[in-house]
């Protein structure tokens, strides 16, 4: 997929990135342990929504200019040209949950989970609720992204390789300035955790299984703090549709359009985040294997 570039800067999303940075820093040097945790999770989780953004060509014309925004993570977790580059290849809708073609599904091939110990499963399946995706995913996520990416870099992927290799001075750099601070490391990677955490209230029903492309991408029609914290990414198939589009133009489309976006993802949808908690908090949204795989799929 093309890196889109404006035509001119897009002032929303840079004061928005700059504001991160200044309550990043607040969070840091100025409140005091618990106030510091709760407001660095915000603005890590903001912060990420804001790579996705640059990720998709905003907020400069110029891609280089976008991406030194963020090619520093200070949610330290997921180096930035990965996060791209997987991400862009989810954008193919026609593999989107497929157990191998797309890098963000939680789908797994049935055969696999037939193979699969015991132990794995129930952890998985506790994934698969609400509750779960925030407790346990943010480390059953990275497990698996090491994982897959350590086995690329072994078989010789230079990309994934240069990936973490620039990744490293970013993280080196932000653990650096935090140990300088009042506030503890460990205590920042509790808020780095906290962070995913929230992202996977966003992630965790954004694509179902289902036999037509269109049909596994949702919206949630939400307006609340969820909703600017992911930068309206909850309007997902609108995202999806129009992946060049800025955050905050896409609540305006989807409004102007509702029933054809509705139609076009065979109504896949959901009225709030509340209703997501009161339907899948305790209970899973549909199976870990894939309900509809098969090798040919």
């Amino acid at each position: 997929m093309p890196f889109d570039r404006p035509l001119q800067i897009e002032w929303i999303t840079l004061g928005l990135w700059s504001g991160c940075v200044v309550l990043w820093g607040v969070a840091v040097f100025v409140l005091p342990g618990g106030w510091a945790v709760i407001l660095l999770a915000l603005v890590l989780a903001l912060h990420a929504s804001i790579t996705h953004e640059v990720l998709h060509g905003h907020p400069f014309p110029s891609r280089i200019a976008s991406e030194m925004l963020v090619v520093v993570n200070p949610g330290l977790f997921i180096p930035y040209l990965r996060f791209r580059d997987t991400h862009l290849a989810h954008h193919q809708d026609a593999n989107l949950t497929d157990p191998y073609d797309d890098p963000e599904t939680n789908y797994v091939d049935p055969a696999v989970w037939a193979r699969m110990p015991g132990i794995l499963r129930l952890v998985l399946q506790v994934n698969n609720t609400l509750a779960g995706r925030m407790v346990l995913g943010p480390i059953v996520a990275q497990v698996s992204f090491v994982r897959q990416d350590v086995g690329a870099i072994l078989r010789g992927d230079r990309q994934v390789l240069r990936g973490w290799l620039l990744h490293v001075p970013g993280v080196v750099l932000v653990l650096a300035v935090v140990w300088a601070s009042p506030m503890p490391v460990w205590l920042y990677l509790v808020a780095c955790y906290a962070a995913v955490s929230i992202l996977k209230i966003r992630t965790f029903l954004e694509h179902q299984a289902h036999a037509r492309a269109r049909g596994r991408t949702v919206i949630v029609e939400d307006r609340g703090v969820l909703a600017f914290l992911f930068l309206n990414n909850n309007f997902h198939v609108v995202h999806h549709m129009h992946p060049r589009v800025p955050w905050y133009r896409l609540p305006g489309l989807y409004r102007a359009n509702r029933d054809r976006y509705l139609t076009c993802n065979e109504g896949y949808r959901y009225a709030s985040y509340r209703e997501v908690f009161v339907r899948h908090f305790l209970k899973g949204k549909d199976p870990v294997p894939h309900p509809l795989w098969s090798p040919d799929h």
